[in-house]
């Protein structure tokens, strides 16, 4: 039924209408908005349901009326778009004309234009006096970015035909990765989903900057781009309520919204820019939807009864998509299916209907939704785009399904792409696909150096090193954790908030801490924080808090420090990989320390870690409560026994499992020394415990090894008769039970027994296989020894390593280790109990230890079999208890 059929008072409802009208008119939208607000707002007090309607026609959202003026020269900037277009094109044919190595074309293809009125018109560079605006490009469109790199000048032929190819050196990089392109890229965005997230907290990490005095950041702005499917990944929406909520309005979405995924349409069956709509809407954000391109304004401006904004909202995505690949007269048949449609469009061409272009592809649209999104008050921006994947590439993959996977493109399809942009290329060099240059002195390489001249520079682009490095402190100012805590119980998480605290009470660099939690700050002991250093909101504190006479009350403001997230491991590892790049996005270096359980550390933000990693993170991570066997009670999902593992795969990242407070304090002076004042791009990972117990002095001279990895805690007695030796190696919880089983293996069997501290087994294997390499590609040269081979050259009896961690964890080592080597660990799911029958249930207690050592040198003949089968009897160990990876 109509919706006039519904209409008991036809004349009634004219005069309201009539009424608004005349508000329009005389006094404006915002007026009219008010009213509509406050009639709402009547209605619903005196009982109406009017339920909230978040989505508005599928029109654009700035009329035209309202559009800003286009400031550019049109013609020379779509001869220039045309340019990098095909160049983008050419690139990724080229490369797989004789490799297989990829690439994507219709993801450019669809977004060049809102790229293009960015680099134009928009995007800042840094320069002296002001800092820039930051762009996360949509991994897929590398292709176009390179393509306008290399019109500029900055990219060269060879690079261009290197593409995808990079070990042989010259290449570019198949995405956005700064690791490999340190001064091209500012943010590594391929694996979908990271980039919206990380923009956000990067626009709230720039708001902290600001209200601390450490970095101007006003006028600045975050621009993310998008894929209408990418929205789909958890992490691209996951965090947009905190951007509405706090305001945020230095963000800028720009989402493609070309209606396909990687295998199809985004939402077939619906309208993905509505649901967008909808929900960025209620979570604060001010949405523009650019549907439409100007070719349709005449159109909608004769829709004078609403019959072609009802067909334009009726039609699903999957019709879009096509409509868009066939013709004018499919579109003019199956879209304008109506008399009265067909009567609106009647004095159109089939080519005149063609060209009905879509919002994302017209830069007069683009531009006006840009320049009000630039200027939007109050709230975060989400423009969402329409646009059509493979745009361009005709027959080829124009609004196909296949359109994502295309990169290899027939001649003929080439031929149309060059004619349809009016290209210079001649018939027979098509197939050969020359790039296209714009000559020195022409009036469009003119052009666009002048736009990038009065926006700062080239492009916005990442720093390699901050501009001055910071003070560190000596390792002397942490005194008081190389000594022995005397009676006094501590934790290794206590040591380092310890350690935070001194830091932030150090003159130089005090002000750069950053401590992040997302919301265990008391699990962790750091509730002392909050009056130390407060914790950090832009409004500051508009309450009382409920503990405010109490000494370490829970104070916001906006000068503090800390970094309190709320329950999100991934936000507030965003906000870990903001603050850990503002050495090269804000020329500001920040020291910034993430605390989190380390079970939902690497595994939950694993992606995040690795993209932290091609970012050139500087900073520490840090996994409290770790280990399978130390956070007792809480059980399986809780017990961490891989993280170390995990971490050892990002290359730059520098993993430890201390189980002192010295090892921790060396550890964290180190890594400050190298990220701070050597500028290292590496950043460190601690995995600590909750565990009270009493903590030695540093035995002299352990720093330097204590960093390598690897240092001797103890020798065994030497003197008098000789008696068997075994060499025990631990790290983290487990360590302990390693003294305890050494002090065992002498009381009850006689045995001596050297003890390592391993805070790292994973530098050690780095090491080992850099020492291994070296001898492998040097054969005549005297052979080097490892750290782990120089630690055990002098070395007798068997080797046995136990930690809190799997057992691949301490068989890094293996190679280096001349002697027998046994390893336990803690492979299995968790359990929930207490600390000693959870690490007696993964035989990693003192007494299991005990066996090993035994058992490796009854093995080697030191001592007699029956002396392993007494100790099993007398420790109670049960031989038909099952494995605890098989239960």
């Amino acid at each position: 039924m109509e919706q006039k059929n519904l209409d008991a008072d036809p004349q009634e409802t004219r005069e309201w209408l009539d009424a608004l009208h005349g508000v329009l008119e005389r006094e404006g939208p915002d007026r009219a908005h008010f009213l509509i607000e406050r009639l709402i707002g009547e209605s619903r007090r005196h009982g109406a349901y009017l339920p909230f309607s978040a989505s508005t026609e599928y029109v654009n959202t700035i009329p035209v009326e309202r559009q800003a003026r286009f400031p550019g020269d049109f013609a020379l900037e779509q001869r220039i778009r045309h340019y990098v277009r095909w160049n983008a094109m050419a690139m990724v044919v080229r490369a797989n004309k004789h490799t297989n190595v990829g690439g994507h074309i219709a993801s450019f293809a669809s977004a060049a234009t809102l790229y293009d009125v960015g680099y134009n018109h928009f995007w800042r560079a840094a320069s002296e006096d002001r800092g820039g605006d930051l762009v996360f490009i949509q991994g897929h469109s590398a292709p176009g970015v390179y393509a306008r790199a290399y019109l500029l000048g900055l990219l060269t032929e060879e690079q261009l035909d290197n593409f995808r190819q990079e070990v042989g050196g010259n290449g570019l990089s198949s995405y956005p990765h700064p690791w490999l392109m340190p001064e091209f890229w500012q943010f590594p965005t391929v694996s979908m989903g990271l980039g919206p997230i990380m923009a956000i907290y990067q626009a709230r990490f720039m708001r902290y900057l600001h209200d601390r005095g450490i970095a101007d950041t006003e006028g600045r702005k975050v621009w993310a781009f998008c894929g209408d499917g990418e929205m789909d990944e958890p992490e691209s929406m996951g965090a947009i309520d905190l951007a509405g909520r706090e305001r945020l309005d230095n963000l800028i979405f720009v989402v493609n919204c070309n209606l396909q995924r990687l295998d199809g349409p985004v939402r077939g069956n619906g309208k993905i820019i509505q649901e967008l709509e909808s929900t960025f809407r209620g979570a604060g954000w001010n949405v523009l939807k650019v549907i439409w391109g100007r070719h349709w304004d005449p159109l909608l401006a004769k829709d004078e009864d609403g019959a072609l904004r009802r067909r334009m909202m009726e039609v699903v995505d999957g019709e879009y998509q096509l409509y868009r690949s066939r013709n004018g007269a499919f579109v003019r048949e199956h879209f304008f299916n109506t008399p009265a449609l067909r009567d609106l469009v009647a004095e159109l061409s089939d080519d005149d209907i063609w060209r009905l272009n879509r919002g994302g592809h017209d830069p007069f649209k683009v531009y006006a939704a840009y320049d009000a999104a630039t200027k939007h008050v109050g709230q975060p921006t989400v423009i969402l785009a329409k646009t059509i994947k493979g745009y361009g590439m005709g027959e080829a993959g124009e609004a196909m399904n296949i359109a994502h996977q295309q990169k290899k493109i027939p001649v003929e399809a080439v031929r149309s792409f060059r004619d349809r942009f009016g290209l210079p290329v001649p018939d027979d060099q098509l197939e050969k696909l020359p790039f296209l240059k714009l000559e020195e002195g022409s009036t469009e390489l003119e052009y666009l150096r002048a736009r990038r001249r009065e926006l700062g520079g080239d492009r916005p682009k990442r720093r390699r090193r901050a501009p001055r490095s910071l003070p560190v402190p000596e390792l002397s100012a942490l005194e008081r954790l190389l000594q022995s805590s005397q009676d006094r119980e501590l934790s290794t998480t206590m040591a380092l908030v310890q350690i935070m605290q001194l830091l932030g009470r150090d003159k130089g660099l005090g002000a750069r801490v950053v401590p992040i939690v997302p919301d265990e700050g008391r699990t962790f002991g750091m509730e002392g924080m909050f009056r130390q250093m407060g914790i950090w909101s832009h409004v500051g504190q508009l309450y009382t808090p409920e503990d405010a006479k109490q000494l370490a009350y829970y104070r916001e403001d906006t000068q503090g420090q800390v970094l309190q997230e709320g329950i999100t491991e991934a936000g507030a590892m965003c906000e870990w990989i903001a603050a850990a790049s503002a050495y090269s996005i804000h020329a500001e270096q920040t020291v910034p320390f993430f605390l989190f359980y380390s079970m939902f550390g690497f595994q939950r933000v694993g992606d995040f870690w690795w993209a932290a990693g091609d970012m050139r993170c500087r900073g520490f991570l840090v996994g409290g409560t770790s280990g399978r066997t130390t956070l007792n009670g809480e059980g399986l999902q809780h017990e961490d026994g891989h993280s170390q593992l995990l971490a050892s795969v990002v290359p730059n990242c520098h993993s430890y499992d201390p189980t002192f407070s010295y090892e921790v304090a060396v550890i964290v002076q180190d890594g400050l020394r190298r990220m701070l004042a050597d500028q290292e791009d590496a950043y460190w990972y601690l995995t600590l415990l909750n565990e009270n117990y009493v903590h030695p002095a540093m035995p002299e001279g352990a720093a330097p090894n204590i960093v390598k990895g690897m240092y001797l805690f103890k020798a065994g007695a030497r003197d008098g008769p000789a008696a068997p030796r075994v060499q025990l190696l631990g790290s983290g919880a487990i360590f302990r039970e390693v003294i305890a089983a050494a002090d065992l293996l002498k009381s009850h069997w006689g045995v001596d027994s050297d003890l390592w501290a391993c805070p790292s087994f994973t530098e050690l294997a780095r090491d080992g296989r850099l020492v291994s390499r070296e001898n492998l590609l040097n054969p005549a040269a005297p052979a080097r020894r490892s750290h782990v081979e120089h630690c055990l050259s002098e070395a007798t009896g068997p080797v046995v390593a136990a930690t809190d961690y799997v057992r691949a964890f301490p068989e890094q080592i293996r190679p280096w280790i001349r002697q027998r080597y046994v390893t336990l660990g803690t492979d299995g799911f968790g359990r929930s109990d207490t600390r000693e029958k959870l690490r007696r249930f993964f035989e990693v207690d003192r007494h299991h230890v005990t066996v090993a050592a035994l058992k490796a040198l009854a093995d080697e003949g030191a001592i007699p079999v029956d002396r392993v089968t007494e100790a099993i009897r007398r420790y109670g160990i049960d031989p038909a208890t099952p494995a605890p990876w098989t239960v």
